[in-house]
């Protein structure tokens, strides 16, 4: 069986719960025999999509997997956000015939929800290889 290449697009906002995402993913990924190729970093779950489609458009990268966590504030501000990164995510997705999953908590979540959702960078990673298995 192939061993699939992973990539990993992270938000670098909220550093302190996205990078535990991603020692999920990381420690799962192992445990299914798969390979996290390359791990690009953005300044926040917005800007998202333009690393996306630079990891679906490298022949060597199988798949990818979003993390980040959108926080609620005093605003709609994170509504948005997610709305919208979540929307071209799914277009990438479809529009290479590759899976992008969805690793991103929130919006309306506290930072301590946000904590306690770590666990979606192993999720993401887990739908990823599903989705490369159907194959």
């Amino acid at each position: 069986m192939k061993k699939y290449n992973i990539g990993v697009v992270m938000s670098e906002f909220n550093f302190d719960i996205t990078s535990m995402m991603l020692e999920r993913a990381k420690a799962h990924a192992q445990f299914l025999d798969v390979n996290i190729a390359k791990v690009m970093t953005v300044p926040g779950v917005f800007d998202m999509p333009l690393a996306v489609k630079r990891l679906v458009r490298d022949k060597s990268i199988d798949g990818v997997i979003t993390l980040g966590a959108v926080i609620e504030g005093e605003t709609d501000h994170d509504q948005i956000v997610m709305q919208n990164a979540a929307r071209k995510i799914a277009d990438l997705a479809v529009e290479y015939d590759k899976p992008v999953t969805l690793g991103i908590s929130g919006p309306g979540e506290t930072r301590l929800q946000a904590q306690d959702r770590i666990e979606k960078g192993r999720d993401a990673l887990e739908s990823c290889v599903k989705l490369l298995r159907l194959e």
